[in-house]
Protein backbone atom coordinates (compact mmCIF):
# COMPACT_ATOMS: atom_id res chain seq x y z
CA UNK A 1 0.00 0.00 0.00
CA UNK A 2 2.84 2.40 1.19
CA UNK A 3 4.48 1.74 -2.07
CA UNK A 4 1.54 2.22 -4.47
CA UNK A 5 0.75 5.64 -2.36
CA UNK A 6 4.39 6.68 -3.01
CA UNK A 7 3.88 6.15 -6.64
CA UNK A 8 0.62 7.89 -7.40
CA UNK A 9 2.40 10.84 -5.20
CA UNK A 10 5.62 10.49 -7.55
CA UNK A 11 2.91 10.83 -10.39
CA UNK A 12 1.22 14.13 -9.14
CA UNK A 13 4.59 15.74 -8.69
CA UNK A 14 6.60 15.20 -11.59
CA UNK A 15 3.72 14.47 -14.39
CA UNK A 16 4.15 13.48 -17.81
CA UNK A 17 6.20 14.16 -20.70
CA UNK A 18 4.55 14.04 -24.14
CA UNK A 19 7.17 13.12 -26.61
CA UNK A 20 5.00 13.90 -29.50
CA UNK A 21 7.24 14.38 -32.52
CA UNK A 22 10.16 15.10 -30.84
CA UNK A 23 11.84 12.40 -32.73
CA UNK A 24 12.01 15.32 -35.87
CA UNK A 25 13.93 17.91 -33.38
CA UNK A 26 15.24 19.62 -36.64
CA UNK A 27 11.29 20.60 -37.77
CA UNK A 28 10.21 21.91 -34.31
CA UNK A 29 9.78 25.40 -36.23
CA UNK A 30 8.31 24.13 -39.45
CA UNK A 31 6.05 22.12 -37.37
CA UNK A 32 4.83 25.35 -35.09
CA UNK A 33 4.54 27.47 -38.51
CA UNK A 34 2.02 24.48 -39.86
CA UNK A 35 0.04 23.74 -37.30
CA UNK A 36 -0.48 27.67 -35.74
CA UNK A 37 -1.54 28.04 -39.25
CA UNK A 38 -3.85 25.01 -39.18
CA UNK A 39 -5.58 25.87 -35.53
CA UNK A 40 -6.03 29.56 -36.93
CA UNK A 41 -7.82 27.86 -40.06
CA UNK A 42 -10.00 25.70 -37.77
CA UNK A 43 -10.82 28.78 -35.31
CA UNK A 44 -11.75 30.73 -38.37
CA UNK A 45 -13.49 28.37 -40.91
CA UNK A 46 -15.79 26.54 -37.54
CA UNK A 47 -16.35 30.20 -36.28
CA UNK A 48 -17.89 31.76 -39.51
CA UNK A 49 -19.97 28.24 -40.30
CA UNK A 50 -21.41 29.16 -36.59
CA UNK A 51 -21.87 32.75 -37.25
CA UNK A 52 -23.49 32.22 -40.77
CA UNK A 53 -25.56 29.54 -38.98
CA UNK A 54 -26.92 32.37 -36.35
CA UNK A 55 -27.72 35.03 -38.42
CA UNK A 56 -28.51 34.03 -41.67
CA UNK A 57 -32.60 33.20 -41.36
CA UNK A 58 -32.28 30.84 -44.52
CA UNK A 59 -30.54 28.86 -42.19
CA UNK A 60 -32.63 28.26 -39.08
CA UNK A 61 -33.03 24.69 -39.88
CA UNK A 62 -32.24 21.80 -37.79
CA UNK A 63 -29.89 20.44 -40.38
CA UNK A 64 -27.70 23.82 -39.58
CA UNK A 65 -28.58 23.34 -35.66
CA UNK A 66 -26.60 20.95 -35.61
CA UNK A 67 -23.75 22.35 -37.81
CA UNK A 68 -23.80 24.50 -35.32
CA UNK A 69 -22.80 22.56 -32.41
CA UNK A 70 -20.51 20.96 -34.51
CA UNK A 71 -18.29 23.54 -35.26
CA UNK A 72 -18.73 24.45 -31.24
CA UNK A 73 -17.49 20.80 -30.79
CA UNK A 74 -14.56 21.12 -33.37
CA UNK A 75 -13.25 24.90 -31.96
CA UNK A 76 -13.12 23.29 -28.78
CA UNK A 77 -11.64 19.63 -29.58
CA UNK A 78 -8.85 21.20 -30.99
CA UNK A 79 -8.41 24.02 -28.38
CA UNK A 80 -7.54 20.82 -26.17
CA UNK A 81 -4.82 19.62 -28.19
CA UNK A 82 -3.44 22.09 -30.81
CA UNK A 83 -2.61 25.13 -28.07
CA UNK A 84 -0.48 22.75 -25.93
CA UNK A 85 1.33 21.21 -28.76
CA UNK A 86 2.36 24.55 -30.18
CA UNK A 87 3.70 25.21 -26.91
CA UNK A 88 5.58 22.17 -27.00
CA UNK A 89 7.07 23.01 -30.20
CA UNK A 90 8.05 26.79 -29.37
CA UNK A 91 9.50 25.40 -26.34
CA UNK A 92 11.25 22.29 -27.23
CA UNK A 93 9.27 20.91 -23.63
CA UNK A 94 6.60 18.65 -23.96
CA UNK A 95 6.13 18.60 -20.37
CA UNK A 96 2.44 18.42 -18.87
CA UNK A 97 1.01 18.25 -15.22
CA UNK A 98 -0.54 15.46 -13.42
CA UNK A 99 -3.92 17.26 -13.38
CA UNK A 100 -3.24 19.40 -17.01
CA UNK A 101 -2.61 15.80 -18.25
CA UNK A 102 -6.05 14.83 -16.65
CA UNK A 103 -7.78 17.64 -17.70
CA UNK A 104 -6.94 17.22 -21.24
CA UNK A 105 -8.19 13.45 -21.33
CA UNK A 106 -11.04 14.23 -19.95
CA UNK A 107 -12.24 17.38 -22.48
CA UNK A 108 -10.79 15.06 -25.28
CA UNK A 109 -12.61 12.11 -24.44
CA UNK A 110 -15.83 14.56 -23.83
CA UNK A 111 -15.96 16.47 -26.83
CA UNK A 112 -14.96 13.18 -28.89
CA UNK A 113 -18.28 10.98 -27.74
CA UNK A 114 -20.38 14.18 -27.92
CA UNK A 115 -19.20 14.45 -31.51
CA UNK A 116 -19.92 10.99 -32.36
CA UNK A 117 -23.75 11.20 -30.75
CA UNK A 118 -24.04 14.23 -32.69
CA UNK A 119 -23.19 12.77 -35.86
CA UNK A 120 -26.05 10.18 -35.50
CA UNK A 121 -28.50 13.00 -34.59
CA UNK A 122 -27.61 14.76 -38.00
CA UNK A 123 -27.71 11.54 -39.59
CA UNK A 124 -31.31 10.81 -38.47
CA UNK A 125 -32.42 14.65 -39.32
CA UNK A 126 -31.48 13.81 -43.05
CA UNK A 127 -32.79 10.51 -42.41
CA UNK A 128 -36.48 12.17 -41.55
CA UNK A 129 -35.70 14.82 -44.53
CA UNK A 130 -35.52 11.98 -47.30
CA UNK A 131 -37.60 9.46 -46.08
CA UNK A 132 -40.34 11.51 -44.56
CA UNK A 133 -40.09 14.65 -45.83
CA UNK A 134 -44.19 14.95 -45.15
CA UNK A 135 -43.77 15.00 -41.56
CA UNK A 136 -40.19 16.34 -41.37
CA UNK A 137 -41.03 19.58 -39.63
CA UNK A 138 -43.04 17.92 -37.16
CA UNK A 139 -40.60 15.21 -35.90
CA UNK A 140 -37.93 17.53 -35.86
CA UNK A 141 -38.90 20.30 -33.91
CA UNK A 142 -37.02 22.77 -32.45
CA UNK A 143 -37.76 21.09 -29.09
CA UNK A 144 -36.31 17.40 -30.13
CA UNK A 145 -33.25 18.82 -31.24
CA UNK A 146 -32.05 20.83 -28.55
CA UNK A 147 -33.04 17.65 -26.27
CA UNK A 148 -30.42 15.47 -28.99
CA UNK A 149 -27.81 17.96 -28.13
CA UNK A 150 -28.54 18.30 -24.69
CA UNK A 151 -28.92 14.92 -23.89
CA UNK A 152 -25.81 14.17 -25.49
CA UNK A 153 -23.95 16.26 -22.88
CA UNK A 154 -25.82 14.74 -20.01
CA UNK A 155 -25.55 11.19 -21.11
CA UNK A 156 -21.44 11.34 -21.66
CA UNK A 157 -20.14 14.05 -18.99
CA UNK A 158 -20.71 11.57 -16.42
CA UNK A 159 -19.31 8.44 -17.94
CA UNK A 160 -15.92 10.48 -18.73
CA UNK A 161 -15.72 12.05 -15.13
CA UNK A 162 -15.35 8.26 -13.96
CA UNK A 163 -13.08 6.86 -16.57
CA UNK A 164 -10.77 9.95 -16.28
CA UNK A 165 -10.95 9.08 -12.55
CA UNK A 166 -10.50 5.34 -12.80
CA UNK A 167 -7.31 6.10 -15.46
CA UNK A 168 -6.03 9.05 -13.30
CA UNK A 169 -5.95 6.52 -10.04
CA UNK A 170 -3.54 4.16 -11.16
CA UNK A 171 0.23 3.77 -9.97
CA UNK A 172 1.94 4.94 -12.91
CA UNK A 173 5.92 3.33 -13.19
CA UNK A 174 8.40 5.67 -13.09
CA UNK A 175 8.83 6.18 -16.86
CA UNK A 176 6.84 9.13 -17.53
CA UNK A 177 6.73 9.58 -21.54
CA UNK A 178 3.62 9.04 -23.11
CA UNK A 179 4.61 8.03 -27.05
CA UNK A 180 1.69 10.48 -28.28
CA UNK A 181 1.08 14.40 -28.81
CA UNK A 182 -1.98 13.99 -25.83
CA UNK A 183 -3.04 12.46 -22.83
CA UNK A 184 -5.18 9.54 -24.31
CA UNK A 185 -6.12 6.38 -22.55
CA UNK A 186 -4.51 3.70 -24.17
CA UNK A 187 -0.73 5.21 -23.92
CA UNK A 188 -1.83 6.36 -19.93
CA UNK A 189 -2.65 2.59 -19.30
CA UNK A 190 0.84 1.26 -21.29
CA UNK A 191 2.25 3.15 -18.41
CA UNK A 192 0.94 1.77 -15.05
CA UNK A 193 2.19 -0.50 -13.11
CA UNK A 194 -0.57 -2.42 -12.12
CA UNK A 195 -3.26 -4.79 -13.74
CA UNK A 196 -5.24 -2.57 -15.99
CA UNK A 197 -7.87 -5.60 -17.59
CA UNK A 198 -11.12 -3.43 -15.93
CA UNK A 199 -9.37 -0.29 -17.18
CA UNK A 200 -9.79 -1.94 -20.71
CA UNK A 201 -12.90 -2.94 -20.13
CA UNK A 202 -14.50 0.06 -19.44
CA UNK A 203 -12.44 1.47 -22.36
CA UNK A 204 -14.36 -0.38 -25.01
CA UNK A 205 -17.38 -0.63 -23.68
CA UNK A 206 -17.26 3.25 -23.67
CA UNK A 207 -16.04 2.73 -27.76
CA UNK A 208 -18.99 0.42 -28.23
CA UNK A 209 -21.91 2.71 -26.35
CA UNK A 210 -20.28 6.18 -27.38
CA UNK A 211 -18.96 5.52 -30.98
CA UNK A 212 -19.61 1.50 -32.35
CA UNK A 213 -23.30 2.25 -31.81
CA UNK A 214 -23.60 5.78 -33.17
CA UNK A 215 -22.27 4.31 -36.25
CA UNK A 216 -24.17 1.48 -36.33
CA UNK A 217 -27.50 4.38 -36.29
CA UNK A 218 -25.80 6.52 -38.92
CA UNK A 219 -25.18 3.42 -41.26
CA UNK A 220 -28.63 2.02 -41.04
CA UNK A 221 -30.11 6.08 -41.31
CA UNK A 222 -27.71 6.01 -44.73
CA UNK A 223 -28.97 2.67 -45.85
CA UNK A 224 -32.87 4.05 -45.63
CA UNK A 225 -31.84 7.07 -47.51
CA UNK A 226 -30.06 5.07 -50.35
CA UNK A 227 -33.29 3.51 -51.12
CA UNK A 228 -35.19 6.04 -50.75
CA UNK A 229 -32.83 7.98 -53.39
CA UNK A 230 -32.94 5.16 -55.73
CA UNK A 231 -36.92 5.35 -56.01
CA UNK A 232 -36.31 8.46 -57.14
CA UNK A 233 -37.02 8.43 -60.80
CA UNK A 234 -34.40 11.44 -62.42
CA UNK A 235 -31.14 11.40 -61.83
CA UNK A 236 -31.11 15.19 -61.34
CA UNK A 237 -33.81 14.70 -58.52
CA UNK A 238 -31.24 11.89 -57.37
CA UNK A 239 -28.20 13.76 -56.86
CA UNK A 240 -29.77 16.85 -55.75
CA UNK A 241 -31.48 14.95 -52.86
CA UNK A 242 -28.01 12.72 -52.13
CA UNK A 243 -26.22 16.42 -52.18
CA UNK A 244 -27.97 17.06 -49.35
CA UNK A 245 -26.43 14.54 -47.15
CA UNK A 246 -22.65 14.73 -49.06
CA UNK A 247 -21.35 16.94 -46.71
CA UNK A 248 -22.17 14.59 -43.62
CA UNK A 249 -21.20 11.63 -45.04
CA UNK A 250 -17.89 13.08 -45.96
CA UNK A 251 -17.17 14.16 -42.56
CA UNK A 252 -18.68 10.87 -40.44
CA UNK A 253 -16.27 8.61 -43.21
CA UNK A 254 -12.63 11.03 -41.77
CA UNK A 255 -13.79 11.40 -38.39
CA UNK A 256 -14.69 7.64 -37.64
CA UNK A 257 -12.34 6.12 -40.51
CA UNK A 258 -9.10 7.01 -38.67
CA UNK A 259 -10.59 7.12 -34.95
CA UNK A 260 -11.77 3.50 -35.44
CA UNK A 261 -8.54 2.48 -36.74
CA UNK A 262 -6.75 3.84 -33.91
CA UNK A 263 -8.73 2.74 -30.63
CA UNK A 264 -9.46 -0.90 -32.26
CA UNK A 265 -6.39 -2.09 -33.51
CA UNK A 266 -3.68 -3.78 -31.33
CA UNK A 267 -1.22 -1.24 -30.12
CA UNK A 268 2.29 -2.07 -30.48
CA UNK A 269 5.77 -0.19 -30.33
CA UNK A 270 6.17 -0.58 -33.92
CA UNK A 271 2.82 1.18 -34.12
CA UNK A 272 3.45 3.88 -32.24
CA UNK A 273 4.41 6.95 -35.14
CA UNK A 274 1.26 5.31 -37.01
CA UNK A 275 -0.81 6.13 -34.24
CA UNK A 276 0.07 9.53 -33.74
CA UNK A 277 -0.61 9.99 -37.29
CA UNK A 278 -3.85 8.39 -37.37
CA UNK A 279 -4.72 10.67 -34.22
CA UNK A 280 -4.18 14.01 -36.01
CA UNK A 281 -6.35 12.92 -39.09
CA UNK A 282 -9.55 13.09 -36.12
CA UNK A 283 -8.32 15.55 -33.92
CA UNK A 284 -6.91 18.08 -36.35
CA UNK A 285 -7.98 17.22 -40.07
CA UNK A 286 -11.23 16.60 -39.52
CA UNK A 287 -11.91 20.19 -37.64
CA UNK A 288 -9.98 21.56 -40.46
CA UNK A 289 -11.95 20.16 -43.26
CA UNK A 290 -15.17 20.24 -42.07
CA UNK A 291 -16.57 23.58 -42.80
CA UNK A 292 -14.28 22.97 -45.89
CA UNK A 293 -16.67 20.36 -46.76
CA UNK A 294 -19.65 22.32 -45.71
CA UNK A 295 -19.27 25.21 -47.46
CA UNK A 296 -18.05 23.29 -50.93
CA UNK A 297 -20.66 20.53 -51.01
CA UNK A 298 -23.48 22.87 -49.47
CA UNK A 299 -25.20 25.59 -52.13
CA UNK A 300 -27.19 27.01 -49.01
CA UNK A 301 -23.72 27.93 -46.68
CA UNK A 302 -22.14 29.39 -49.93
CA UNK A 303 -24.62 31.90 -50.38
CA UNK A 304 -24.75 32.57 -46.53
CA UNK A 305 -21.37 33.20 -46.55
CA UNK A 306 -21.10 35.70 -49.52
CA UNK A 307 -24.48 37.55 -47.98
CA UNK A 308 -22.07 38.09 -44.64
CA UNK A 309 -19.35 38.85 -46.52
CA UNK A 310 -20.75 41.38 -48.37
CA UNK A 311 -22.34 43.10 -45.40
CA UNK A 312 -18.96 43.29 -43.79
Amino acid sequence: MSQRKGLENHTVGSGFILLGFSDHSSLQGLCFAVFLVVYLVVLTGNSLIALITVVDSSLHSPMYFFLRNLSFLEVCYTSVTLPNMLVGFLMEDGRISFLGCAAQLYFLVLLGSIECLLLAAMAYDRYTAICDPLHYSLIMSRGLCIRLVVGSWIAVVPVQVAQTYQVFTLPFCASHDLHHFFCDVPPLLELACADTFWHQVMLYTIILVFAILPFSLIVISYIQIIRAILKIPSALGRHKTFSTCSSHLGVVMLFYGSATVTYLKQRSRDSVDADKYLALLYTVVTPTFNPVIYSLRNKEVRIALRRLLRTK
